[in-house]
């Protein structure tokens, strides 16, 4: 039996697979493995191409071979044949919608929740953003147990976690859990409700203020009974959730604290 020549044909070198070309439109969503900025693409000359981020900056780089990650795939980005007109738009959390968005492959780093509504809210206004910059939200069945689930977590600098606490104010029981957490790869925001629910301005849901309920009570049955409201707890969130539209009807308190620790978990570096 004759075999053939081992040596034949250029074998130090074997073929590698070529970097597709992706045309720089609108819906294209890119990352710069260098910086670690990531954004949509808003235009597109001979040379160069410029993105926008979720908060509106914009960062113009060079139409280099290979320079560029789409789903964490190295790609390159080439001028468009017809460039569109790209209407601006926005998402629930105010920043520039990308339409027919090619969701980012998902992050190390994390973002846990207290609960199936803060997730759900969460999703509700950042859900786009979360996509484009590939970050998963999980929900937690409340803190009490966070050191345990911070050291599962094991956080690194490239894998960071951010945690949205309820009630975190001077002197609660979530204050207390939340300072035993001191490793500098976690971030723990919160807002001063005492359920998410509160995080939803009054005015959507046509009252003057979210009643005050006594301490001892179970918190979401009192506000249903002191609204009047003849639903039960899940049919109560599903009227509070549908009034949400966008980041416009929620309080400051929360805004604030879900932007910073998107910010966190996206930050140079960050996987």
């Amino acid at each position: 039996m004759r075999y053939g020549d081992v040596l034949s044909g250029d074998w130090r070198h074997p073929k590698r697979r070529p970097v597709p070309e992706v045309e720089a439109t609108g819906d294209v969503v890119a990352e710069d493995p260098t910086s670690g900025f990531c954004g949509a693409v808003v235009a597109c000359d001979k040379t160069t191409v410029t993105l926008e981020d979720r908060h509106g900056r914009h960062r113009v780089f060079p139409l280099a071979p290979s320079g560029f990650l789409i789903d964490g795939e190295p790609v390159t980005l080439v001028r468009p044949t017809v460039t569109p007109a790209r209407t601006a738009t926005r998402s629930a959390s105010g920043s520039t919608a990308v339409p027919n968005l090619r969701a980012r492959v998902a992050r190390q780093s994390r973002i846990y929740v207290e609960g199936v509504h803060d997730a759900e809210l969460v999703e509700r206004v950042w859900g786009h953003d979360l996509r484009v910059e590939g970050v998963a939200v999980e929900y937690l069945a409340g803190i009490d147990d966070l050191p345990a689930i911070v050291e599962e977590f094991d956080p690194t600098p490239q894998r960071r976690l951010g945690v949205l606490v309820d009630h975190l104010v001077p002197g609660s029981k979530e204050s207390r859990i939340a300072a035993t957490v001191t490793s500098p790869h976690v971030l723990i925001c919160g807002h001063p409700f005492i359920d998410v629910w509160q995080a939803v301005k009054p005015a959507r849901l046509g009252i003057d203020a979210w009643p005050s309920v006594p301490h001892g009570e179970p918190w979401k049955e009192g506000v249903i009974k002191r609204l009047g409201w003849s639903l039960t707890p899940p049919e109560a969130w599903r009227r509070i959730r549908s009034a949400v539209d966008d980041y416009t009807d929620l309080e400051p308190e929360l805004l604030g604290r879900v932007e910073e620790l998107i910010d966190f978990v996206t930050a140079p570096g960050s996987e």
